[in-house]
């Protein structure tokens, strides 16, 4: 992977067509979700289809909520996603179990950030940073995350084509991660947003790249 480069997920993914416009677009990844409670449940069969259909080069990363590693483990398998992203309550030993499976993504909200960067992570886990509410738009205060925000870390929570370059000049994640600022409604994508979100985040990686000691401007 480019020095520099962040990845780019395109969550709460619910139609083939939406996944295959992500693809064109140059996103690294698109979220699947399998939280029942979620306005964007997908269905096992759906998402296996989509997995199959978006190449190798894209990520399927399935995402749940308070659900026992033996669902998501079985969910995970029947969608043959390449990732799990969990929210909610996870112990460090049911973390381990999955990371043992898939390379995981544990979100955090900002005010359990310092607790779960403090506490050692099993390996093959990522914190992710979002929202207290995902799904609900509202960006966070990146300016007040700075100090804490994890080395290797991704972001969530409002990020749009309007902020996204702003978030990632401000924390410099690994990746970011939209959902509702990419809708025509809940669950169904803007094809034009998803492909203004991707070329705003490569853009704002560019720029980073351009203002480093020594890069060359022709």
């Amino acid at each position: 992977m480019p020095s520099g480069r962040t990845l780019v997920k395109i969550c709460g993914t619910t139609t083939l067509g939406d996944a295959l416009n992500a693809a064109e677009a140059g996103a690294d990844a698109v979220g699947l979700i399998f939280a029942p409670v979620s306005k964007r449940l997908v269905a096992p069969a759906l998402a296996r289809e989509i997995s199959l259909s978006v190449g190798p080069g894209v990520g399927r990363v399935g995402v749940f909520l308070n659900q026992s590693v033996a669902e998501v483990l079985q969910l995970a398998d029947a969608a043959r996603v390449s990732a799990v992203q969990v929210h909610g309550e996870f112990s460090g030993p049911e973390l381990a179990e999955l990371a043992g499976f898939y390379p995981v993504l544990r979100v955090v909200s900002p005010q359990t950030l310092t607790y779960h960067f403090e506490a050692p992570l099993p390996p093959h886990v990522t914190l992710m940073l979002d929202a207290p509410q995902p799904g609900s738009g509202q960006p966070l205060d990146w300016a007040a995350l700075a100090p804490h925000f994890p080395a290797g870390g991704w972001l969530a929570g409002g990020l749009g084509p309007h902020n996204v370059a702003q978030a990632i000049s401000a924390l410099h994640p690994a990746g970011v991660d939209a959902v509702s600022a990419l809708e025509q409604w809940p669950g169904i994508k803007d094809p034009a947003r998803v492909w203004a979100f991707v070329a705003a985040a490569q853009q704002a990686d560019a720029r980073l790249d351009a203002a480093k000691p020594g890069a060359v401007g022709c």
